[in-house]
């Protein structure tokens, strides 16, 4: 769903920093030849998440739901000098369509894919983590943040992407499916966390970002 018209939306992206021509192929290989290609997030959201980790300049970065590998390159460059990104996806073939992108850039050596399911990798993560990108199966949002959340420290962030789903997640809950009600609970949570800062961004399909205390 898009959240303001056509021109408008033209006119932030165009008023936006450049993504790296190897962003601009992969947008485009992903929309020709790969399934659901609006899962990608594209240029205005790829260069928020490229602004927030350069502003954190993380040591390790969690993804969890890698897709075509888009975001994971925007967020690996704010990465430190000899950081690292963890990238897990439980789809083979799109991490392979990720990896021949990833290995054209100069974060080929920073950047791991992961074929598991996150809630059974995570628990073998023993780094401090520094920032989280949340993209996958939305009736996991919530596992995943408790999974994550004493693995980083305080200053920490989380990202959630998806977390207004087309604009479903304004509906009675009554009316809401397993997907938008697992995003409600997950939002609802967050806001009542004590632990943490959060703000809802209407960026895209809507970003939650969150920071640890």
């Amino acid at each position: 769903m898009e959240f303001i018209d056509k021109p408008l939306s033209n006119y932030c992206q165009n008023n936006t920093s450049a993504e790296s021509d190897v962003l601009t192929q992969l947008n485009r290989e992903t929309h020709l030849k790969v399934v659901s290609p609006r899962m990608l997030s594209g240029h205005l959201q790829g260069r928020f998440l490229s602004f927030i980790s350069k502003l954190k300049q993380p040591n390790l970065i969690l993804e969890i739901g890698t897709y075509t590998g888009y975001s994971a390159l925007c967020l690996a460059e704010g990465l430190a000098k000899n950081g690292k990104l963890i990238s897990i996806d439980v789809n083979e073939e799109t991490t392979a369509f990720a990896k021949s992108f990833i290995q054209k850039t100069q974060f080929a050596n920073n950047i791991e894919l992961i074929i598991s399911d996150a809630k059974h990798y995570i628990p073998t993560i023993n780094e401090s983590v520094d920032l989280v990108f949340i993209d996958a199966d939305k009736k996991n949002y919530l596992n995943y943040y408790h999974l994550v959340f004493d693995k980083i420290g305080s200053g920490g962030l989380i990202i959630a992407d998806n977390v207004l789903w087309s604009g479903k997640i304004t509906m009675a809950q009554n009316e809401m499916d397993k997907d938008t009600l697992a995003l409600h609970q997950f939002n609802e949570f967050v806001q009542n966390d004590s632990r943490v800062e959060n703000m809802l961004l209407p960026i895209r399909d809507g970003l939650m970002v969150i920071r640890k205390k």
